[in-house]
């Protein structure tokens, strides 16, 4: 398809370069009825700014902040996004940009809210953040909102929220892709658990999503007509974890099939190969290395991937279009999501 220039918009509209280019930058006076036939004519015409040649041309230095949870042993997950924010840096190297990363402890209140205002008092030119803890989220937007920094969401939504943009999974659509993937294989019979290892599942948005969209798929698609039971345990600790699966396990011997609805499937997989239970299916998210290890054991049945390195990198590129052209991206760009088992997962 033939790139349109503004030469091109200009002849359409029967007026000068100069007009097209004022409207399309928002600088000069411009009478309302051209601005209007200009800007209808740009759509028509289906006309995408030259983002490189407006960046190269201003030599303008952007930076924008990265809020996210910290990597760490237990929390790898959150390890590769940091590699796909700073691969998207070096792919837009020809141009000045850079990003500050602020991390945070995950599910640390006090912590989330401390790193915000490093970041307020940084004064980006734009933000890249993970809302998981929604309260604090919201009130971070609304900071945003009063400087008028713009951000965009990754890995999690929150509704009525004046975004940018949100790149990630649709997670009420991750929980019934998990959901059907238990219901094929256990008897219609056998009871369910859901496993949340989060510190205050109430205000962790998008483990409420999944845990949503997982028993919606039992209301109205599902064969399983067992119990679905929900437990939340507050750390990775093996500890924490032995003690309430134990109690758990103990109590209800009719489950066949567990969804751990966070990417510390690994942990629930440890304690099942130590109890030595081998007759349970269980389905989580994230290939993450320690995920991947237990899915080739056979421990782990099925993992459900989001492209952690791909959402932070997409970010990064639309945040900077919006910057150099004001080209508004989606308001939400789902990611696929991939479901990955035994058999496939060496090609990912």
């Amino acid at each position: 398809m033939k790139q349109v220039r503004i030469k091109d918009i200009a002849e359409k509209a029967g007026v000068s370069i100069g007009t097209v280019d004022r409207v399309l930058h928002n600088r000069g006076e411009v009478a309302a009825e051209t601005r209007e036939k200009v800007l209808t004519i740009a759509r028509e015409m289906h006309y995408q700014p030259n983002i490189v040649a407006q960046a190269l041309t201003s030599k303008k230095q952007y930076h924008l902040a990265a809020l996210l949870p910290r990597g760490g042993q237990d929390n790898v997950y959150w390890m590769a996004h940091p590699q796909g924010i700073e691969k998207a840096v070096n792919e837009l190297r020809p141009f000045f940009v850079d990003v500050h990363f602020f991390f945070f402890e995950l599910h640390n209140e006090a912590d989330f809210i401390a790193k915000t205002r490093e970041i307020i008092e940084y004064n980006p030119e734009g933000v890249i953040f993970a809302p998981i803890l929604k309260k604090e989220s919201i009130q971070f937007c609304a900071d945003l909102d009063t400087k008028n920094i713009p951000y965009i969401f990754i890995d999690t939504f929150i509704e009525d929220s004046n975004c940018l943009s949100f790149i990630g999974e649709d997670a009420y659509q991750g929980g019934r892709v998990a959901a059907s993937l238990i219901d094929y294989g256990l008897d219609a019979d056998k009871d369910i658990l859901i496993v949340n290892i989060a510190k205050d599942l109430e205000n962790t948005q998008h483990l409420n999503r999944r845990n949503q969209g997982f028993m919606s798929y039992f209301l109205d698609a599902g064969k399983n007509r067992g119990m679905k039971i929900t437990v939340e345990i507050p750390s990775a600790e093996r500890a924490d974890v032995e003690v309430r699966m134990d109690s758990i396990l103990n109590t209800n011997k009719n489950i066949g099939a567990i969804l751990v609805s966070s990417a510390k499937t690994h942990v629930i997989a440890r304690y099942l190969e130590h109890k030595k239970l081998k007759d349970t299916i269980l389905v989580g998210y994230e290939l993450t290395r320690k995920n991947t290890d237990y899915l080739k054991k056979g421990i782990i049945n099925f993992l459900i991937g989001q492209k952690p390195m791909e959402q932070s990198g997409k970010a990064v590129k639309r945040m900077f279009e919006f910057l150099t052209t004001r080209q508004i991206p989606s308001k939400k760009e789902f990611q696929p999501v991939e479901i990955i088992n035994v058999e496939n997962v060496d090609l990912f």
